[in-house]
């Protein structure tokens, strides 16, 4: 599989992104990052850059562990209800 290289802006830095996802899921990420960067600055505006991405990373974190218990439970159910 081919790998995409792609040039998104976040919080205002360009960076070049590389992966074998499709382009548009690679902005569709990029834009979450740097939404929640903008989300966490507008609450914090003295953040310096890398606090400010170390904080988006922990509540990006946060968000993809509870989703994933969610799936847990979900799926622990759905399975125990099969025959």
């Amino acid at each position: 599989m081919n790998k995409n290289k792609l040039n998104v802006e976040i919080y205002g830095q360009q960076y070049q992104i590389v992966g074998k996802a499709s382009p548009s899921y690679m902005r569709q990420v990029a834009g979450h990052v740097d939404e929640k960067m903008r989300e966490i600055a507008n609450v914090n505006p003295r953040l310096d850059m890398t606090r400010l991405a170390v904080l988006s990373a922990v509540n990006i974190a946060d968000e993809y562990l509870r989703l994933k218990q969610e799936y847990d439970e979900i799926l622990h159910l759905v399975e125990d209800e099969t025959p």
